[in-house]
């Protein structure tokens, strides 16, 4: 038996998953975001743990001889946000979040004083990745700087406090811009440039390499019978990926979650820094991932349904499983910035086009055909990468809808694939990371595509009219800044 700990933004999610990759349980709770001010967003690494914790308490009750069975773990997490430690381990702050916009000034910094980042990171400095959030820091929290010891992001944390060791994957520590992604290592020139060295940063490990083993007391608690392997583990999209069999080349998939990505792993770095196509290494040896991130994507359909007093189900409902035309109105998904292409961390999101017969049920389909547009973004930022995009599978919150699928296909203009246990992806990849490290097999045998249960293909009539909408919607952006 393995487990997959997904750490994420709105929750964590924990899988119990057997030898025939079946997931026998899945247990997940609701985690909370302070914004203490416009753009600012934070968490408590507290809550982390306390969620953490109340997963495998609840799967202890509920599956207790499947849990005592488990040999190793795999984590997955939400990328970008650095954990400060005191030289007790001690969290000095809250975590800045991936979505937060406060560092921009620092990444204009950041790049005059490393002019190689974008070379060496493989990624354009942006108020989302970390090393900026700790120059913010060392600007307007000098003291919280000065009795930093150790900084961790988000699942290194729970890791230390699972195992006591501190170790980080290479596919995450790609978002902090400390790591030379061809080398897979952290670069001595990034940490100097944010005031750090590596002796304030975890060891580096592949994702399917093993760690470290559960504590004592832990594996007590949640009574298993021998303590478990933790693997590396991996970023969420890189988690994500495992989770789905995107191993090679040529592959493509797009994340629904609370952000959204439309990501395509490769056997060598084609880094698009300009165009905002980030740069991570894969959880498995010899890979990386190039992708389009966009900031808000089902989040936006959970905005839309506190904004009515109604559940997102209610509000997809009327839509049915397909669009029958474009919604007249359109919406601009920005509702927490942008990345992939603008790296604007203060525009806003909109509505254009209401009228005074403008609907519920129009303004959710705009809503939805926002977030598209925005990963058709991500598609032709890729695409100027040298990389096309012929199909993708879906994996997520987001997948749940396949009206929404549907118009993903349309918008896209590629076939779109769904899966059974589309909204476990990360924390079933985790899984699969926490398998490998114990029983070293293939990782082709093991990290195999699951099966698809779904196909939404284009139709051309909506092609070509989602297709006239596009250039119109892209018009609509217009820098604050």
């Amino acid at each position: 038996m393995y487990l997959g700990i997904d750490l994420g933004t709105s929750a964590v999610k924990t899988v119990l998953v057997d030898g025939a990759q079946r997931v026998i349980a899945s247990v997940s709770r609701t985690l909370t975001i302070d914004s203490p001010h416009q753009g600012f967003y934070e968490q408590d690494p507290a809550q982390w743990i306390e969620a953490t914790f109340a997963t495998l308490d609840a799967l202890k009750a509920s599956h207790g001889r499947e849990l005592a069975a488990v040999e190793g773990i795999g984590l997955s997490g939400q990328m970008h946000g650095p954990t400060l430690l005191d030289a007790n381990d001690k969290p000095l702050r809250p975590c800045i979040l991936w979505n937060d916009g406060r560092s921009a000034a620092e990444c204009r910094i950041l790049e005059q004083r490393w002019p190689a980042l974008r070379a060496v990171t493989g990624n354009k400095a942006m108020p989302g990745f970390a090393a900026p959030k700790l120059l913010w820091i060392a600007k307007h929290e000098p003291e919280i700087f000065a009795a930093t010891k150790r900084v961790l992001l988000p699942k290194a944390y729970l890791r230390l406090v699972l195992s006591g060791e501190a170790i980080e994957d290479v596919s995450d520590a790609s978002g902090s811009l400390w790591l030379d992604a061809a080398r897979r290592d952290w670069s001595d020139a990034a940490l100097a440039a944010t005031g750090l060295s590596r002796t304030h940063m975890p060891r580096l490990v592949e994702g399917c390499a093993p760690t470290a083993r559960l504590r004592a007391e832990f594996a007590q608690r949640w009574g298993m019978a021998r303590h478990p392997m933790i693997a590396g583990g991996a970023g969420d999209n890189p988690a994500g990926a495992i989770g789905i069999g995107a191993i090679a080349p040529g592959t493509a998939f797009i994340s629904l979650g609370t952000s959204g990505a439309l990501l395509t792993p490769s056997d060598h770095i084609a880094a698009n820094p300009d165009r905002v196509v980030h740069t991570f290494c894969h959880a498995i040896p010899g890979m990386w991932i190039q992708a389009g991130a966009i900031l808000s994507a089902a989040s936006c359909l959970a905005w839309a349904a506190r904004l009515f007093g109604v559940t997102e189900a209610e509000l997809l409902a009327p839509l049915g499983s397909r669009p029958q035309a474009p919604s007249p109105v359109s919406f601009l998904p920005y509702l927490a910035g942008e990345r992939t292409p603008h790296d604007d961390p203060v525009v806003r999101g909109m509505l254009d086009g209401l009228s005074h017969g403008t609907d519920r049920t129009a303004i959710v389909q705009a809503v939805l055909e926002g977030v598209a547009f925005a990963l058709a973004d991500c598609r032709d930022a890729l695409g100027d990468a040298g990389i096309a995009v012929r199909e993708a599978d879906v994996i997520g919150g987001g997948s749940r809808s396949r009206f929404w699928l549907s118009v993903l296909a349309n918008i896209l203009d590629v076939p779109i694939h769904r899966f059974a246990e589309g909204e476990t992806g990360a924390a079933f990849g985790a899984a699969r990371l926490g398998r490998l490290a114990v029983t070293g097999e293939a990782i082709e045998a093991v990290c195999t595509p699951p099966q698809r249960v779904e196909t939404f293909q284009p139709d051309r009539a909506l092609v070509e009219s989602y297709a006239e909408r596009l250039p119109a919607w892209r018009e609509l952006y217009r820098p604050r800044h």
